[in-house]
């Protein structure tokens, strides 16, 4: 039986996000969220899972473009839940618009929520990590984080600095049973990419239909988007005991996307 482990993910309340923590949950560990939705949604998902898979839940609002917000978050999650064992940066925001027109606050936030707050996380946790012996730190990157798309400079510029962060930590936290990995996913169609629709089509003037058939599954050969569980299934296995010696590993998800 797998050891109880305590897991915080970050930007877990929809998306790939829920469905990692799910996972994760599965597996027998106590979750906890962090995210924004209203009261009610966040008791049901609390509820849900702490009854489905019989683990502990708890739930942060930190807003983590926000270094002290993180470091609350931190703190409550092991005042609720104990030491974390597990870090799964997730939260992520996008923006599209040529580089020209690329509003300088949108920038700002994409940095900040992108890819400071992976730094500001991996930072507070790793000590105790290295202190125990254990630690697993998954970055949820994207297929951007190895290849580029045009009028996505914050996000491409983001997920580049995720894998570099996370072959960096790895290398830093290889003798203390540390690992640090980065999933690269492809296009999964979470309220992230459905809302990227309507904006791709409007920065390069197609309709949305266009926006899915020749711009999102264009470069990836399976033609279909990546589904939540498969990239849920895949941090799973990086969170395991068993997968002690893959570390720094910038691993596609994608379809054969980062092939071409």
């Amino acid at each position: 039986m797998a050891v109880k482990r305590n897991a915080l993910i970050t930007g877990s309340t929809s998306g790939i996000g829920l469905g990692i923590a799910r996972s994760l949950a599965a597996l027998g560990h106590n979750i906890m969220l962090n995210g924004f939705a209203d009261r009610e949604e966040i008791e049901h998902l609390k509820a849900d899972i702490a009854t489905t898979y019989n683990v502990k839940v708890a739930y942060s609002n930190a807003d983590v473009s926000k270094a002290e917000a993180i470091a609350g978050a931190i703190d409550q999650a092991k005042a609720e839940l104990g030491d974390i064992d597990i870090l799964v940066n997730n939260a992520g925001i996008q923006f599209v618009s040529p580089i020209e027109d690329f509003p300088i606050e949108k920038w700002n936030a994409i940095i900040a929520i992108d890819l400071a707050a992976a730094f500001h996380a991996i930072r507070l946790v790793l000590p105790g990590m290295k202190a125990r012996g254990f630690g697993r730190i998954i970055n949820v990157a994207s297929a951007h984080a190895l290849i580029a798309s045009p009028f996505k400079s914050a996000y491409v510029s983001a997920k580049h600095g995720i894998a570099g962060l996370t072959k960096t930590v790895a290398l830093e936290a290889a003798e203390h049973g540390v690992t640090v990995n980065a999933i690269c996913p492809g296009y999964v169609l979470t309220p992230l990419v459905q809302k990227q629709i309507p904006d791709q089509a409007h920065a390069r003037g197609i309709s949305e239909e266009a926006v899915v058939r020749d711009v999102l599954l264009a470069a990836q050969p399976t033609k279909r988007f990546i589904t939540v569980e498969e990239v849920a299934a895949l941090a799973a296995f990086l969170a395991d005991q068993q997968t002690a010696s893959i570390t720094g590993a910038i691993i596609p998800i994608d379809g054969g996307w980062t092939a071409h």
